[in-house]
């Protein structure tokens, strides 16, 4: 574990990463080239059934300042640069898009022992205002997010989190949706040599009065080799099988079943990542 608490966003992400990343029903390859001048040239091609997106992203590192720039298929250029550090526990992130001239956005990151900040603001005539801050510790910490929209005067996001963590269990309780959604979510680590962890995400909806629940769970079968397997309580049950066949080069399998209309064919997936 970190020593400080970390950013909002890291609130629950534990098993927010089990329960779904990596998991998908699309066809999706990515290769990465480097050069040893700091310069990273990503491609990468989702097939979503007839439908083919593509994006290529070119990553320039000078000492302590990082640029991305991606274009996609419909011709939009994403812009970030990351300047790491320019002062202790400080990251500055400052992102555009072409042609949308008011997607313009500055935003502070600071990292503390005992506290961890996040503040934003988009560069237009009217901006949404973001701010998020966590106090406490690597064991426990409470923290807010907030959005304000300066046009209507409305605060269009309130939430709230809690985290616990220790050496192999890490346990998170968010209010969200402006107080209408409340997650729980738990991550235990099982058997840390072999990578086995068991997670679950409980999330109820107070405006319907509907409850969704996930199970999930992931093992090691060798150093390369892992497999994750999930289901909820709308009988969807998927799971996947990750190889990593080179050094950070990963080849994906996932599947998902509806188990409540077992006539339906099942969703498959393949993912291929490609890293020098």
């Amino acid at each position: 574990m970190g020593k400080g608490p970390g950013l909002y966003t890291d609130i629950g992400k534990k098993a927010r990463d089990l329960l779904y990343k990596d998991y998908q029903t699309d066809h999706k390859f990515t290769l990465t080239t480097s050069s040893p001048m700091g310069v990273a040239i990503t491609s990468a091609g989702t097939k979503k059934g007839d439908l083919f997106l593509a994006d290529v992203n070119t990553q320039i590192k000078n000492r302590n300042v990082t640029t991305d720039i991606k274009v996609d298929t419909n011709s939009n250029l994403f812009t970030t640069i990351t300047v790491d550090e320019p002062a202790p526990g400080l990251k500055a992130i400052f992102s555009f898009r072409v042609p949308d001239q008011s997607s313009g956005k500055v935003e502070l990151q600071y990292l503390h022992d005992y506290a961890g900040i996040s503040s934003s603001i988009g560069l237009s005539v009217n901006p949404i205002v973001n701010f998020s801050g966590v106090i406490g510790s690597n064991v426990l910490a409470l923290g807010t997010d907030l959005s304000f929209d300066t046009k209507t005067g409305n605060f269009t996001k309130c939430n709230a989190g809690l985290s616990f963590s220790n050496a192999d269990l890490i346990a998170s309780l968010s209010l969200n949706e402006k107080g209408d959604s409340l997650n729980a979510s738990y991550y235990h680590i099982v058997n840390p040599l072999i990578n086995t962890v068991v997670g679950a995400e409980v999330t109820h909806s107070f405006s319907t009065n509907e409850n969704t629940i996930t199970v999930g769970t992931q093992h090691a079968l060798d150093p390369l080799t892992m497999v994750k397997a999930r289901v909820n309580n709308a009988g969807k049950a998927s799971a996947l099988i990750q190889h990593e066949w080179r050094p950070r080069s990963l080849f994906t399998i996932s599947g998902e079943v509806d188990t409540k209309s077992i006539d339906k064919s099942a969703k498959v997936g393949l993912a291929l990542v490609l890293k020098p």
